[in-house]
């Protein structure tokens, strides 16, 4: 495995656990650095640096970060944005990962993009129906702007330092955990 191959899956697990966040921004930011010359994508993944794409992608961008500051539909989104993120995180990491087998691109595309979006995109779906519950919905915007500044964050470092975007990832993913053991109910032996 090559340096380049192994950076190409540090850039695709950041942006993935970014999907887990806001689904369209760290396909916004891709669109962007592969529309710049930043980051090359695979052949048949290089339609994300078109045009089309960027404008395409920054509008939901645009529409997405928004629609999570008005609490009725945040919690409406989340519904709808959890398996999405299952798909994007996969897209996200195919598109990134480099000279890797079809096989083992597939799979670690499926397991470390698909399901680090999902983990991430669960547990924020749980908090923002918690936040609901405990504040009537007035602490959403504030959530929102945490989980949008949290990608925004962890996109640019993928893209610009993918090896400190893994480690963003992984302490985020340690943090989520922390969390639920805490709230999980004690069980006796």
């Amino acid at each position: 495995m090559t340096s380049e191959t192994i950076i190409s899956i540090f850039l695709g697990v950041g942006l993935a656990a970014s999907v887990g966040f806001r689904v369209f921004l760290p396909l916004f930011a891709l669109s962007l650095a592969s529309y710049m010359g930043v980051w090359e994508l695979n052949g048949s993944w290089q339609w994300i640096g078109s045009l089309a794409a960027v404008i395409t992608l920054g509008v939901a961008t645009f529409v997405e970060i928004f629609a999570y500051f008005i609490p009725w539909l945040d919690n409406l989104l989340d519904s709808i944005a959890v398996p999405l993120a299952a798909v994007a995180g996969t897209a996200v990491m195919v598109s990134t990962v480099a000279d890797l087998d079809p096989v083992v691109t597939w799979s670690l595309a499926i397991i470390a993009g698909g399901g680090t979006a999902t983990a991430i995109k669960g547990a924020g779906a749980t908090g923002r129906l918690a936040s609901t519950a405990t504040t009537g919905g007035l602490a959403n915007p504030v959530v929102a702007t945490v989980e949008t500044g949290t990608a925004l964050v962890v996109s640019t470092a993928s893209i610009f330092a993918p090896i400190l975007g893994a480690v963003l990832v992984i302490i985020i993913l340690a943090v989520i955990f922390s969390i639920y053991r805490r709230m999980r109910p004690k069980t006796k032996r």
